[in-house]
């Protein structure tokens, strides 16, 4: 299975998902015939496809636009589980998780946004606690 989060441009937080079970390609863009649509003036009609392999998925940029990836044009990578790709140079965030990852849990929503900080050496403290 693999299940594509659509991010919420500030917060990085999931605000809609699509889960495929067995589709042998996801084609991602503006247009209505796409499995994903996103409107948006950034994204071409047909922006991005992922193709499923025998061993991994593959991430094909075929939108006028471009797809990034660490705000690195990308035109086609495999894909690692929990990956986020940027459709244009200021579109759209999508995560991208494998074999039944699902969703981030809260926990890991809530640590994806934290800023990362650095502790002196002799402070023992954890710089995140969860709530229970």
């Amino acid at each position: 299975m693999i299940t594509l989060n659509l991010l919420h441009p500030i917060e990085a937080t999931p605000i809609q998902t699509w889960k495929f079970e067995s589709e042998p390609v996801i084609r991602i863009g503006r247009s209505g015939d796409n499995d994903v649509i996103l409107y948006s003036s950034v994204v071409s009609r047909y922006h991005v496809e992922i193709h499923r392999h025998p061993l991994h998925w593959e991430i094909v940029n075929i939108g006028a636009n471009g797809t990034y990836i660490n705000d690195q044009p990308i035109e086609k990578e495999r894909v690692q589980d929990g990956i986020t790709i940027r459709l244009a140079a200021t579109g759209p965030k999508l995560q991208i998780l494998l074999d039944g990852a699902g969703s981030p849990t809260p926990l890991q929503q809530i640590a994806a946004t934290q800023p990362v900080t650095s502790k002196k050496p002799s402070d023992n403290r954890p710089t995140f606690m969860p709530r229970k």
